[in-house]
């Protein structure tokens, strides 16, 4: 149903009937997004709240006036659920700077991309704000008490409760009051706060920086912008990198208003943490509440910022600065190296000749899932030399239907398991699928259950054996 609301968008906005219309992977928030068509080729967007669209679609218009570099709206359907963008590409600037956040080799490209960056961001909080009618912005228009404290409860409900940790909740609302009072003393007027900029809803475009995802944007302090951006938990900005796109932004900022650097700079502090507090709120809500396992691994990352902040004590806050400082010290929190990434080893084997595989990992733990109870393809000649790979043998387990009840079950067994390993830290486990020859009920279980896998948990290395074929492959997110 939506891929007919996108198409006859498309068709009543170009005049043409779109060649391809292709779903993009999901982000964190729940609007989906389509490309669509070569000729023009724009970027489609499904979301059913209707609020925040209306809010987006008046945020972008108001930039694009101003000449900002967003994206430009080419259509929208009238109940606004449905719009079409241009297409900026797939380049992201977080994936542009992947060498550098993942090797730590920042080239002079990235850095020079970075600062063009930061040096924009003014011009959509003070330029962007001009003229701006507030009332407009989605959930609301302006950084105030209310949202500061849902920000605050956001991480104490949706992550702290997740720790185990006794919380003394009088005490720790009574510092919640005192850092959202120190928030709002800083409020800088009449400026757009764009609330998620980060390097994810940058996208690199014929070598510039555009900015997409405002749709939370609204009137707030300009520190908030700075912060969400070099303190993204996943950037792994180094501290030297840090030091020095503060100053492009405080640089590029003064076109607009004067700012004391050093006093600037002792102000983020606050914000680091409020903005911290926050984005733990939202990994804990995505992670441990709707069961979206990859925001889990972002958790060590956030808690890194934390712990580093820590360094110097928050003493005006002493009983959160005490639970937080028994957070970054829980070994589940600490970082994880890149050797640590969970790897699901999934196989196919036939009882016959392999026999169940061993567990090389030395962890012992796993799934051994017996295919034999399934109906055979293997007991009729015309399936001999056909697998559980070809269209013939698909079909005939699918027409049964057997084997589609049994793949649910084990699909909520291991995705339990998986769950569990990532917040914990665990880095294997093994999921078996063995019949009487390794070849049709076997093959096509491992396959089935290795997309499942590489579907729901995006974060996780998969690799696929099928033991009687001698075929490896594997799935990694890192490559």
């Amino acid at each position: 149903m939506i891929y007919d609301r996108i198409e006859t968008l498309y068709r009543e906005s170009t005049g043409k009937t779109p060649d391809d219309i292709l779903l993009l992977p999901g982000a964190g928030s729940n609007r989906k997004y389509y490309r669509i068509g070569h000729d023009p080729a724009l970027i489609g967007t499904y979301g059913s709240d209707r609020a925040e669209n209306k809010a987006f679609l008046y945020l972008c218009r108001h930039f694009a006036g101003k000449g900002l570099p967003v994206p430009a709206l080419k259509g929208v359907r009238d109940d606004c659920e449905c719009y079409l963008q241009d297409d900026l590409g797939d380049l992201s600037l977080f994936d542009y700077i992947k060498n550098g956040r993942e090797k730590a080799e920042w080239s002079d490209d990235m850095i020079t991309m970075l600062e063009r960056t930061v040096s924009l961001l003014p011009d959509f909080q003070w330029k962007g704000a001009e003229g701006i009618d507030f009332s407009r912005c989605y959930p609301v228009a302006g950084i105030d008490r209310t949202n500061v404290m849902w920000d605050l409860n956001y991480f104490k409900y949706c992550f702290l409760k997740a720790t185990g940790i006794d919380v003394d909740e009088v005490a720790l609302e009574r510092d919640f009051e005192r850092l959202a009072e120190k928030i709002l003393s800083m409020d800088t007027g009449h400026t757009f706060m764009y609330r998620d900029f980060q390097s994810r809803n940058v996208m690199i475009h014929n070598d510039d920086p555009y900015f997409i995802d405002f749709q939370g944007g609204r009137r707030g302090p300009y520190h908030y912008d700075v912060v969400s951006f070099l303190w993204q938990a996943k950037a792994s900005y180094p501290e030297a990198l840090r030091d020095r796109l503060i100053s492009a932004y405080v640089k590029s900022a003064s076109r607009y208003v004067d700012i004391d650097e050093s006093r600037f700079r002792e102000e983020l502090r606050y914000f680091i943490l409020f903005r911290t507090l926050q984005v733990l709120g939202a990994y804990g809500f995505r992670g441990y509440v709707e069961h979206k396992s990859h925001f889990l691994l972002s958790i060590p990352n956030a808690i890194d910022n934390l712990r580093r902040l820590l360094v110097t004590p928050f003493e005006e806050y002493p009983y959160l600065n005490s639970l937080l400082s028994c957070i970054v010290a829980m070994p589940d929190y600490s970082v994880r190296r890149e050797s640590d990434i969970l790897t699901v080893r999934v196989a196919s084997f036939g009882y016959k000749r392999h026999g169940i595989p061993r567990d090389m990992s030395g962890n012992g733990g796993g799934f051994v899932f017996d295919c034999r109870g399934l109906h055979n393809p293997g007991r009729y000649a015309e399936y001999k030399y056909f697998t559980g790979r070809d269209r013939e043998v698909i079909d005939f387990l699918e027409k049964d239907g057997g084997i589609i009840g049994f793949l649910d079950h084990a699909y909520a067994m291991v995705d339990s398991s998986v769950a569990t390993y990532l917040e914990r830290g665990f880095t294997d486990l093994s999921v078996s699928f063995g019949c009487t020859g390794g070849q049709h009920r076997s093959v096509y279980s491992a396959d089935h259950m290795t997309a499942h896998l590489v579907e729901k948990f995006p974060s996780i290395r998969v690799e696929l054996t099928h033991f009687e074929q001698d075929i490896k492959e594997t799935f990694d997110p890192r490559l």
